[in-house]
């Protein structure tokens, strides 16, 4: 299993995990999925973010996660998505320019019906805003916190939400769900 891998999943954790919420991004070329889960165990909230591709990621063996099988798709290769250039993107993209996050669409007898929001985002930057292009995402984790090196952007990911209300920075993303009404800080973004 993944999850109980990561350096910032305390042990023993994984037996009681419950989602309480996800989110996605829209990938402009429409070919990665890109989507975060928010798992809960114990007191802890645990930001999980995943993306999901149609062949491997070059590069990327250690954030592979394994396969699975969608029922339209196919096969996808899913990825810790602090390991993909797309991911780093959007999240950029999110931080920076306020862009909210992608609908979540199901398939009901051949019918798209909207799926209710989870989580609600709110990105700290200003509709319009330039983000710089990212082509590259190298992760590097301290503790709770991983840190993406785009080359023009670092994005700080936390991997255990701080549930008080502290933020750091100014870039930054922060989320509320059912049972969390003070936004949380997800994430934050420097421009290097």
């Amino acid at each position: 299993m993944w999850l109980p891998r990561q350096p910032w999943f305390a042990e023993g954790e994984s037996t009681d995990l419950v989602r309480v919420g996800s989110f996605r991004f829209d990938d402009p070329e429409g070919e990665v999925g890109v989507e975060t889960l928010l798992l809960a165990s114990k007191g802890a909230v645990f930001q999980v973010p995943l993306t999901y591709r149609d062949s491997p990621l070059d590069g990327a063996n250690a954030g592979l996660i394994g396969t699975t099988e969608h029922s339209v798709l196919g096969t996808r290769w899913v990825y810790d998505a602090a390991r993909d250039p797309v991911y780093a993107s959007t999240l950029a993209t999110t931080i920076l320019s306020g862009q909210p996050q992608a609908e979540q669409l199901l398939d009901v007898d051949g019918h798209l019906e909207l799926i209710a929001e989870t989580v609600q985002l709110q990105g700290s930057g200003i509709p319009g805003t330039g983000v710089p292009a990212v082509t590259s995402a190298v992760p590097e984790t301290v503790g709770c916190l991983t840190t993406i090196h785009t080359g023009h952007i670092d994005l700080l990911v936390s991997g255990v939400l701080d549930l008080s209300g502290l933020t750091s920075g100014q870039k930054i993303l922060t989320a509320t769900w059912a049972e969390q009404s003070v936004p949380v800080q997800l994430a934050s973004a420097v421009v290097v």
